[in-house]
């Protein structure tokens, strides 16, 4: 008897779910569509334990202040194809699994610029050459002078993940559509860290850094079935391990924290199953 109503049950879904996607025109199906967006961020971050290492210096400068760097407006950068990577932007290539589900990879790009002349504490030890900051530390004051320590994430802090999204419409005019949009992802930080270290010199290169978590929120209207233009709000965890501070692979600095994400992006959707 149950093994006959569970069958009932399943057919039933089954049937409807069948019966409402026929009943859909086909250019309003998401299913198999392709979607991508380009568009801009703002970010804030948590306060983080900088740890920084090498052979001659091991030390942790607790809570630092950092803030995102944004691009003032100018349309000869931000809608200019050549520098389009230079403000902080997100790039998104998705696909839709089914009506409501799509998978998708993009590329957060966000910058992180600790702040100087900031008071942190610092403990551990520096044994540097001649550096005056050479002396062992033990939860003491430190201003963060630029001869001391520049150190951000400009070109940038480059978040590469996968998303899960689900997607529902909210309102439907026809030519003009609402949809809500919601999300879990996970990927990897692959940083181009711009860092000035004691008397080192400046170090500028990519390195895959660590992971990240996130998740993401947005309203999304869609116009004429193939643009739209999002809203997106969204926040997660970064952890990077391997910070490359210097042209020395034995230097390396450690941090984690949260952040919050702001989106405004603009993009395109097709149907790949016509």
């Amino acid at each position: 008897m149950r093994s006959t109503l569970l069958f009932a049950v399943l057919a039933f879904f089954t049937v409807s779910g069948h019966a409402q996607n026929a009943a859909l025109p086909h250019s309003t199906r998401n299913k198999g569509k392709l979607y991508f967006y380009w568009g801009w961020n703002r970010a804030a971050y948590t306060k983080s334990d900088l740890h920084f290492s090498g052979p001659d210096y091991d030390f942790t400068l607790e809570n630092v202040v950092a803030k995102d760097r944004q691009t003032h407006f100018d349309t000869h950068v931000y809608f200019n194809f050549k520098k389009a990577t230079i403000p902080q932007y997100n790039f998104r290539l998705g696909y839709f699994l089914t009506e409501h589900l799509n998978l998708s990879f993009g590329i957060d790009h966000m910058k992180y610029v600790v702040q100087n002349n900031q008071r942190v504490k610092i403990n551990g030890s520096i044994h540097h050459s001649d550096s005056g900051y050479n002396g062992d530390y033990a939860a003491d004051n430190i201003l963060l002078r630029s001869d001391f320590l520049q150190f951000e994430h400009t070109d940038g802090l480059n978040y590469l993940n996968l998303e899960l999204r689900n997607q529902h419409t909210l309102w439907d005019l026809g030519r003009v559509r609402l949809n809500l949009t919601e999300g879990l992802g996970a990927g990897v930080l692959l940083p181009r860290t711009n860092t000035t270290l004691l008397d080192y010199k400046r170090y500028d290169e990519f390195h895959l850094a660590g992971f990240g978590l996130g998740a993401m929120g947005g309203l999304n209207l869609e116009i004429f079935r193939h643009f739209f233009v999002q809203v997106e709000f969204k926040t997660g965890y970064i952890n990077m391990p391997d910070i490359r501070t210097t042209e020395f692979a034995s230097d390396k600095a450690t941090q984690q924290f949260l952040y919050v994400q702001g989106n405004l992006v603009f993009g395109a959707i097709f149907n790949l199953m016509q």
